[in-house]
């Protein structure tokens, strides 16, 4: 069996953001296992307008180009590390967005949280939770949370604490675990979808 396939979402588009920090230091600590495979996915990449399909994303009759290409972007991975900002005691609109273009490409996967923000995001990560649910991605116990405090000079440069990587490698031994147990999941209805 092929190793499975994570892909670490940065969660804001906005200009000066540090999520983009994150993500690198998740990358650089994950791409150290050989039990999986990671990629970053920056949404700026992407360039989603608002939510611009007509038809629910459940049905997967997507109409434009850029939700086609973010739709084969989401489906080529078993999990996913949400890299996300706390805005308003919230994910970014930016992330709520995206996730809301797709619908089948996210489901019966894994998801692990990473959050940031005055309050380490937890916030954030918490409402990610409950919409992850809706979109049937199973998200792990383990989150990696940064406080803008404590974790960043100046609210812009990343310097996280050390004991931080401690909770990451527990977070991406459960998100690999629970990714390749989703597989067997996934495989029945890829195989029916199919014939």
């Amino acid at each position: 069996m092929s190793r499975v396939k994570i892909g670490i979402i940065i969660g804001s588009t906005r200009p000066g953001r540090v999520g983009d920090q994150v993500a690198r230091w998740v990358l650089e600590r994950a791409q150290s296992r050989t039990n999986a495979e990671f990629e970053l996915v920056d949404l700026a990449d992407f360039a989603l307008p608002h939510l611009d399909e007509a038809i629910p994303a459940a049905a997967g009759q997507y109409a434009h180009e850029h939700t086609k290409a973010w739709a084969e972007k989401v489906d080529s991975f078993d999990g996913y590390i949400f890299v996300t900002p706390e805005y308003n005691h919230s994910t970014s609109g930016a992330l709520k967005n995206a996730i809301d273009f797709v619908y089948r490409e996210w489901n019966n996967k894994a998801a692990g949280l990473v959050s940031y923000g005055s309050a380490g995001g937890t916030r954030a990560a918490e409402h990610l939770r409950l919409i992850l649910g809706e979109i049937q991605i199973a998200d792990v116990r383990q989150q990696v949370s940064f406080s803008l405090l404590t974790d960043f000079e100046a609210f812009t440069t990343f310097k996280p604490a050390d004991n931080h990587a401690g909770m990451l490698a527990a977070q991406l031994d459960q998100l690999v675990t629970w990714a390749t147990a989703l597989r067997s999941v996934r495989e029945p209805v890829e195989v029916a979808r199919a014939a």
